[in-house]
């Protein structure tokens, strides 16, 4: 603390308009935090937030009570980033702003369609635009009309994502309205369309002939990149999308059938052969889920991947997930055919062996990113050949059930990798040891999960004297062998872990609650301030005991944690109410908001100390009654920026 105090009190000295500036790169939490702390901050403080250029709030949801007094009047706001879970459309006037130029509302279930509307009346200057789940809660309701507004008033939109379902709009009216996007639209992302709504937007009269002696003019004529979850991956849909979008570089496409396709609504050779006629792709990515049902691209071998690939020679990056007919001889087509590769991802590849990788040595590849997921066939041998790429710096080796430790001394080697992903493989103590020698120094991102083998021992061997290392993610879920003792190895490392999951371990309980509040990372640093989410759904040895370490002031960044919500429910609700930032899941879903771009600014609350900015409301209260509903809010607002 004593280190905060002397640049605090350093930054005092600097002029009004030198410190102004300073400020405008802190982020909202950093701003309200050093407001209190003395007289010339604060009153800089009290008026940045009118001039400042970005508003970045996604770490926590807000209400409009407290979102209002950090959104004032503000001219020059360009970027606004919030999340929406506790707003609805009574928040629009506080949010929408002319001056913006970006704006990401996440998590809209709660508003109507006429948040869609209001954008395109009243920020007309928008170059990007970020909207997720808007009108998914029971009652609330979105129209085509809507979103012809939100088309018709942004006419300067470079980048639009629709992160919500689109497929209940009339299909008609859809594919007409998109003749009034922005012809600057490069790139466009849709959570979820039909294949047949986007064949006919692309084929709509707008992007038909104006006369036997014009050419074709597309509906959208700049994009570059388009990323869309449909019901089905067709060959008329990838032909449509490859003969009209002739500027596209990013060609990303997701499905998840609830039934078995038919041919006629399913992917061929022949529709992998249409891909890329340009030859300007870089990065393509084709992935069938089986979310709903067990299924593959039975229509594509070999020999579509070979047509595909005369024509993927600039290919930067390819991930294929469901390709469960392609065999060694059309993965190694791809390696061997894109010498720029540097990503490369294959999921449920049932055929995959490690000859794919056996001569990988003698290309030209820099791999980076490699992600081998469900691929039963690979062993240690294929790894050991992969790993002769030492610039990988991220491996995903989920569900690989056939890897083991010797792959484990290999990888020890990358020196570069920050993220390795081990769910469910075969391997020890031993195993995680020999990534001690070299790759642990570089990890911020490590998963076991369900790494059956694994005890208390590989804490201890990987993280004893690493007090260094910047590892912010740990998953070490559905683990029978972890006990409260490897939590008690992991918090004496003091390494700086953010989110911790720990689900389904059954040898868990309330000694490892316990250890993680009182966790220290740094000197100056307040116990467990590290974490800011905390899975523990079904572990099972939780009492009433950890729900008293769960509470305020313990844990003061968490954000989210995962309990079992039939165990003590009472307890549970308690929880929520005490920490309304605090997201408790309590059915089992997965945690965490990996697709936000959050920032963790610099700040680290002191919970023994007053909180900084519950003193800066106060200061300003001093001279009204404060009743008890004004205290609410304030202790509310301290935790909105803790």
């Amino acid at each position: 603390m004593a280190n905060r105090d002397a640049e605090i009190q350093s930054m005092e000295v600097l002029p009004t308009a030198l410190l102004a500036t300073i400020m405008t790169k802190l982020d909202v939490p950093s701003i309200c935090s050093i407001a209190s702390t003395s007289k010339s901050l604060n009153t800089c403080s009290s008026h940045i937030l009118s001039f400042l250029p970005n508003f970045l709030l996604l770490d926590v949801a807000p209400s409009i009570d407290l979102l209002g007094p950090l959104l004032p009047p503000n001219p020059y706001l360009q970027t606004l980033k919030v999340d929406c879970h506790r707003l609805d459309d009574s928040a629009i006037d506080s949010l929408l702003r002319p001056s913006l130029l970006e704006l990401s509302l996440h998590n809209c279930s709660d508003f109507s369609g006429r948040l869609l509307s209001q954008v395109g009346a009243r920020c007309k200057d928008l170059r990007s635009l970020y909207l997720s789940a808007v009108a998914e809660k029971r009652g609330r309701s979105i129209h085509v009309s809507d979103l012809e507004e939100l088309l018709n008033g942004c006419t300067e939109l470079e980048t639009l994502i629709l992160m919500f379902d689109v497929s209940t709009f009339v299909r008609d009216s859809f594919a007409r309205i998109w003749a009034l996007a922005c012809a600057k639209l490069v790139s466009l992302e849709i959570g979820y369309v039909s294949s047949l709504m986007v064949t006919e937007l692309l084929t709509a009269p707008g992007a038909h002939h104006q006369s036997p002696n014009h050419t074709r003019t597309s509906i959208l004529p700049s994009i570059g990149k388009l990323c869309l979850s449909v019901d089905y991956i067709t060959d008329t849909m990838v032909k449509t999308i490859s003969k009209n979008l002739n500027s596209l570089t990013h060609l990303d496409l997701r499905d998840a059938p609830i039934i078995e396709p038919t041919a006629a609504f399913d992917l061929t050779n022949s529709g992998l052969q249409q891909i890329n006629p340009h030859g300007k792709l870089k990065h393509l990515s084709l992935v069938r889920s089986q979310e709903f049902v067990a299924t593959c691209f039975k229509r594509v071998n070999d020999l579509g991947v070979l047509l595909m690939a005369d024509r993927c020679s600039s290919m930067e990056s390819i991930c294929l997930g469901g390709f469960c007919r392609v065999t060694d001889t059309g993965f190694k087509t791809i390696l061997h055919s894109c010498s720029k590769l540097y990503k490369f991802r294959v999921s449920h590849g049932t055929q995959l062996t490690d000859l794919v990788f056996h001569d990988i040595s003698a290309t030209s590849l820099s791999l980076t990113h490699v992600s081998l997921r469900w691929c039963n066939l690979l062993t240690n041998h294929g790894v050991v050949r992969l790993s002769s790429n030492m610039d990988l710096t991220f491996l995903d080796l989920r569900d690989c059930r056939s890897l083991g430790d010797e792959s484990l001394r290999a990888i020890g080697t990358l020196t570069k990798l920050k993220t390795l992903l081990l769910d469910g493989s075969d391997i020890s103590d031993l195993g995680l040891s020999y990534l001690k020698q070299g790759v642990i120094s570089s990890l911020i991102s490590l998963s076991v999960r369900g790494c059956k083998r694994l005890t208390d021992k590989f804490i201890s061997s990987l993280f004893d004297g690493s007090s260094s290392l910047e590892l912010q993610e740990l998953d070490l879920s559905n683990l029978p062998n972890l006990s409260d003792a490897g939590v008690l190895l992991l918090a004496r490392s003091r390494v700086p872990i953010t989110e911790l999951r720990m689900r389904q371990c059954p040898l868990i309980g309330d000694n490892s609650v316990i250890t993680l509040a009182s966790m220290q990372v740094h000197e100056d640093w307040c116990r467990g301030s590290t974490l800011k989410l905390l899975d523990l759904y079904n572990c099972g040895g939780l009492t009433q005991l950890a729900f008293r370490w769960l509470k305020k002031p313990y844990f003061p960044r968490l954000r989210w944690l995962g309990v079992t919500g039939s165990v003590n429910r009472d307890l549970v609700d308690a929880l929520a109410r005490s920490r309304p930032f605090l997201r408790v899941a309590c059915r089992g879903e997965e945690l965490g908001a990996g697709q936000w771009d959050t920032s963790d600014g610099t700040y680290m609350h002191d919970y023994e100390e007053v909180d900084e900015l519950e003193q800066w409301l106060l200061e300003g209260e001093n001279d009204e009654s404060g009743d008890d509903e004004e205290m609410e809010e304030v202790e509310n607002v301290a935790e909105l920026v803790g």
